[in-house]
């Protein structure tokens, strides 16, 4: 049978014996341990060193305390573990190019991080590359084997990466890493095409309870496994010197050659396997070497190697030196090896092993980065020292480049061709080793704090498309090549926010020297004149055109059943004609500027007041905004021309000289982003239905955006903070200034400058600038996340940072998706309801757009999630009767232990019961608000609680949370408030203006508190059905005076009454109680009443 592969046959005898190298050519890391520390072995002698200089991520762990022992090697008591990035590598340096090397890599879990997580059922697997090439997938069964990956490989640059990549089976982690220099003629078989991998090796025959055997007995540090078969070998052992030479192929160390083994009893026959199976390797391609010492003088013993029963060699092992046997290529493929060693019948001696060694082939055919470009990315990663885990090659492999890079591959090598570096915290001058990246294609460094001069060198790029240095403080005149390809629209030019760059050959504010410049000025400016013409008149024609359509609109009488005509949409009252406003009108209505709801790109959010009382979102455009003149257009025309009940509506414009700013309706919730973060004043934490219920109604209005409008708006920065929230948490998407749009019809995707905002930012956007709807996808993907957590955007691990979608993707992976969900949601959710979004995000974020699902997808996914938490929740909470009644029908029954009764303002900690009631108030202790007393002239004639207040001059929304109630039931909250000239301003009363705000049940709007007289006591009263085990009462500010509150009470109500309100969807607001009849003219309550109505 004619066979692939053959073996050598070395018999060596040497008179010179090898004393191997010094280990301070090794490098030694022990990952995990604190930075800049070094100790040396105890057993080995070997120098080992903190990993931080050879990566820049990751986290250091030590191995729970239940894990260490006496025995346990120092070196595995710590491991680096990699949560944040889905490729984390080491570069280890300085190596010799060419020169081959041990590499070996160890894991020990060790429960380091607390979730016991490596067992049979469910291991932790994660691949292992070296360089640009898979290695091996590290599987980890057992919290307390120790696993070694190693290799024989030549170094093909100055320096070798390990890299560890996330295939979403468990984070990735690491014990210790080494690299061993080898003798250039040892293990011929690894070459700069192919490595060899480890699989077994076995030191044959060693004494009982033998340890591995590793330098200084092995000068190169392999690690030698002791290896018996006690039923049918016998081992054997020499004290004499085992000769090695320096010319040895493998020079395997005298203390494994001088043991071995030998058939038990009469046997002539060693035999002994391994299955392809078994070895858990990627390609069966097997390379294996036997070692063999005679250990008789003057014998003669012959045996034949068989494997799989074909006879390979007759062999006689030489006396006292190395003898080996060796493929010099792949064994011929088959699902077992079966190796057998028998006697020949002619010699008196049974077969004889020392040692074996068995390898797999790792083939190196990925196309590694170019030495150019992977050395001018380098460099540029030294000067700005990036943090982004750039470790390893640049570009490959090529689904983990480095993080803002896009890479072009070829046959031979891989070639840069974009870097996004946006936002990224650079300093200093633009780096010359950018000019030396020949094939990029998108550079762009906006928004950082760079300096210095445009290197005229980025103007010798041929392949430049798209370079965006927007927002630096870049000086000098823009380099006439740049300036050149641009003005020919090869170069896409983007250097706005560098106040002292200059295009005429000298910086802003020169004068100019020749008269080009003015030539495109005399052209420009009547183009810019004329479009400004054109835009006016198109918003006057709009407006007529609007009101054309407005004249078959007229009154209806009282009597018709509320009905209007059907060309009125009555879901969105801001649906009619765009009011232009003049800068002294945006005055009026929000008061001169005074009450800030928020700021942004554009400029600052003011609350305003229409005259019919109508709560408006005054947008003014600020000085130093980023947006001009073009944004507000683009923003003022995607609003005018957009209509859809989850977009916020456009009330109007103003464009008063160089005052611009845009009307919106007022969304009184806020942001999303400030819900999900905990800052909105008093509010409480989001149910995950009313989560979901916001997803759905975001996707609604993005899905418009995309399918809806002619033609097509990709939003650009779809981010939690652009979702506002009406009062009754309905969402609606906001800020269309960077919206883009794109043909559907014909193209998938438009080329941009990127612009968005961190953590939201689709990474095939950043590094390609081809921006789709996917785009937007992606974003809402994020937003998703962030509904389920309650974590931002970027998420803070230790020092590290990563993107929410990624922590969130590693995390479901471990499939616990309790580890994800925001702790706030503490009052029950469908799991099932859970995971279907989890899915929706998790599509949403994958990393190709082309396996994103469109927004379309997302609404319809995302409406059966909520319909899977709506049948929960009917479940869990039926609307019928509760097993908790607060109240029997009988006096004897009747008690106040389940009223809450805050007397607000009153000293803290404080109590005290009322003597006309017999109730036990308390104070309301809470941080918010100014506790004060009614004037001394008003005491006399109130009752105790109302001689104290709160009042809230600070904060637009301040609320209290009366908690310790039942769910399912329903509640009579009641609020009182006497002003008593508290702050001596005598505000409230004759001639003076009425005290106005706000009151919210939870999220829903109440009732106006109107004070006209500081002597009276105003109570507003409502019977509201509780689906939580809380209840919240906000006072708005609405700027008509401070909100303040006297006595705040809530008291249960028995399950029959008031059944209108039963069902959850419905509160009652008193609008008046009398008791008729009476005879006497005192007013009714608590204990008459026991439900403590006032009557």
């Amino acid at each position: 049978m004619a066979l692939l592969w053959f073996f050598l046959l070395l018999e060596i005898a040497v008179l010179v014996t090898v004393h191997g190298q010094d280990s301070q050519d090794f490098i030694s890391i022990d990952c995990g341990i604190t930075s800049n520390t070094n100790y040396t072995d105890g057993n080995t002698g070997i120098l080992y060193v903190s990993d931080d200089q050879f990566t820049d991520t990751g986290i250091n762990h030590q191995v729970a305390s239940n894990y260490v022992s006496s025995s346990l090697d120092e070196l595995l008591l710590t491991v680096r573990s990699f949560p944040n990035a889905s490729r984390s590598c080491y570069v280890l340096k300085p190596v010799i190019q060419y020169r081959k090397y041990v590499v070996r890599a160890t894991f020990m879990y060790g429960n380091y991080d607390g979730l016991n997580r490596a067992n049979a059922v469910r291991p932790l697997l994660f691949d292992l590359y070296m360089d640009v090439n898979f290695w091996q997938t590290v599987n980890v069964s057992d919290p307390t084997s120790i696993y070694d990956v190693e290799a024989v490989a030549v170094a093909l640059a100055d320096s070798v990466s390990v890299c560890l990549v996330d295939t979403g089976s468990g984070t990735p982690f690491i014990s210790a890493l080494e690299l061993r220099p080898l003798v250039d003629v040892m293990y011929p078989s690894a070459n700069t095409s192919q490595s060899l991998v480890l699989n077994y090796r076995l030191n044959i025959g060693p004494s009982r309870n033998s340890s591995a055997l590793r330098y200084p007995d092995d000068p190169y540090d392999r690690i030698w496994r002791p290896w018996t078969s006690q039923d049918a070998w016998m081992e054997i052992s020499t004290t004499e010197t085992i000769s090695n030479s320096e010319k040895d192929l493998f020079q395997p160390p005298t203390a494994v050659m001088r043991t071995a083994a030998t058939p038990s009893g009469n046997s002539l026959k060693m035999e002994f396997y391994w299955t392809f199976a078994d070895a858990q390797v990627p390609n069966n391609e097997f390379y294996v070497n036997l070692f063999f010492t005679e250990f008789e003088r003057n014998t003669s013993r012959l045996f034949n190697v068989y494997l799989n029963d074909v006879l390979l060699k007759n062999y006689t092992p030489p006396y006292g030196s190395v003898g080996y046997l060796y493929s010099t290529g792949p064994l011929d493929q088959a699902s077992e090896y079966h190796w057998a060693l028998n006697s020949t019948g002619l010699s008196t001696l049974p077969p004889i092993l020392n040692a074996v060694e068995v390898f797999t082939a790792m083939h190196l055919t990925r196309a590694a980065t170019t030495s150019g470009d992977a050395d001018a990315i380098n460099a540029i990663k030294e000067q700005y020292q990036v943090k982004r885990s750039w470790m390893g090659d640049p570009c490959a492999p090529e689904q983990y480049p480095w993080d803002g890079l896009n890479c072009s591959y070829g046959t031979n090598s891989s070639r840069i061709i974009a870097i996004n570096l946006s936002s990224s915290a650079l300093t200093g001058v633009i780096s010359s080793s950018f000019a030396k990246l020949t094939e990029i294609k998108y550079l762009d460094l906006s928004y950082n704090n760079l300096t210095g001069p445009i290197p005229d060198a980025l103007g010798t790029l041929s392949s430049l498309q798209v370079l965006n240095l927007t927002g630096n403080n870049l000086n000098g005149s823009i380099p006439a090549p740049l300036l050149k390809k641009s003005q020919q629209g090869a170069l896409t030019l983007s250097y706005e926010g560098n106040p002292n760059l200059g295009t005429d050959g000298t910086s802003n504010g020169s004068k100019k020297k020749n008269g080009t410049p003015m030539i495109v000025i005399y052209c420009v400016v009547p183009v810019v004149v004329v479009l400004l013409l054109v835009v006016i008149i198109f918003v006057v024609w709009r407006v007529r055109k609007f009101r054309g359509s407005m004249q078959d609109i007229h009154a209806r009488p009282v009597n018709d059943n509320f009905s209007v005509p059907a060309t009125v949409k009555t879901e969105n009252p801001f649906q009619h004609e765009n009011r232009q406003f003049s800068y002294k009108e945006l005055e009026k209505i929000t008061r001169k500027f005074t009450n800030v709801l928020g700021k942004g790109g554009f400029g600052t959010v003011f609350l305003g007041y229409l005259e019919d009382g109508t709560r408006v979102a005054v947008k003014t455009r600020s000085e130093s905004s980023s947006q001009g003149t073009k944004e507000f257009l683009a923003e003022a025309q995607n609003l005018a021309k957009i209509h859809h009940r989850n977009l916020v509506s456009l009330v109007g414009y103003c464009m008063d000289g160089e005052h611009l700013a845009l009307v919106y309706e007022f969304m009184s919730q806020g942001t999303l982003q400030d819900h999900l973060r905990g800052k909105t004043p008093g509010a409480t934490a989001l149910t995950w239905g009313q989560r979901l219920q916001i997803a759905v109604e975001a996707a609604q209005g993005l899905e418009y955006l995309h399918r809806g409008c002619k033609p097509p708006l990709v939003h650009r920065d779809v981010k939690s903070a652009n979702i506002l929230l009406s009062e009754s948490l309905e969402a609606k998407i906001a800020d269309f200034g960077l919206s883009r749009a794109f043909d559907i019809a014909n193209h998938t995707h438009v080329s941009t400058a990127v612009v968005g905002t961190p953590g939201y930012l689709d990474p095939e956007y950043s590094s390609s600038y081809q921006l789709s709807a996917k785009s937007d996808v992606y974003s809402f993907g994020v937003v998703l996340f962030e509904l389920m957590t309650g974590q931002p955007p970027i998420v803070a691990t230790g020092n590290q940072t990563t993107g929410l979608a990624q922590w969130a993707r590693q995390k479901l992976n471990n499939g616990n998706i309790e580890d994800v969900i925001d702790p706030k949601l503490t009052r029950g959710y469908d799991i099932n309801s859970v995971w279907k979004a989890a899915d929706v995000a998790l599509r949403c974020t994958e990393h190709e757009s082309r396996r994103r699902p469109t927004m379309t997808d997302v609404a319809m996914e995302l409406k059966e999630s909520f319909a899977l938490e709506s049948a929960y929740y009917r479940s869990e909470f039926p609307s019928t009767t509760s097993n908790w009644n607060p109240h029997t029908e009988t006096a004897s029954e009747r008690s106040q232990t389940c009223f809450i009764s805050l007397d607000c303002g009153r000293a803290g900690n404080s109590s005290y019961e009322d003597e006309s009631t017999d109730i036990e108030y308390t104070s309301d202790d809470i941080s918010a608000g100014e506790s004060h007393s009614i004037a001394s002239n008003y005491l006399n004639s109130v009752s105790t609680p109302l001689q104290t207040l709160r009042s809230f001059p600070n904060g637009s929304r301040n609320c209290y949370t009366l908690t310790a109630v039942q769910k399912n039931t329903a509640y009579l909250v009641r609020a009182t408030f006497m002003h008593g000239d508290y702050d001596g301003s005598r505000s409230a009363g004759s001639g003076a203006q009425p005290l106005l705000f706000d009151l919210h049940i939870d999220v829903n709007f109440c009732k106006t508190v109107k004070i006209t007289d500081a002597s009276t006591a105003y109570a507003v009263e409502v019977v509201v059905y509780l689906l939580a085990d809380y209840v919240s009462v906000c006072l708005i500010n609405t700027g008509s005076g401070t909100p303040f509150i006297s006595v705040l009470e809530l008291r249960p109500l028995n399950e029959a009454l008031y059944t209108d309100v039963l069902n959850g969807t419905t509160s009652l607001v008193l609008f008046v109680r009398l008791d008729l009849g009476t005879t006497t003219n005192e007013v009714v309550r608590w204990v008459t009443d026991f439900k403590h109505e006032v009557f």
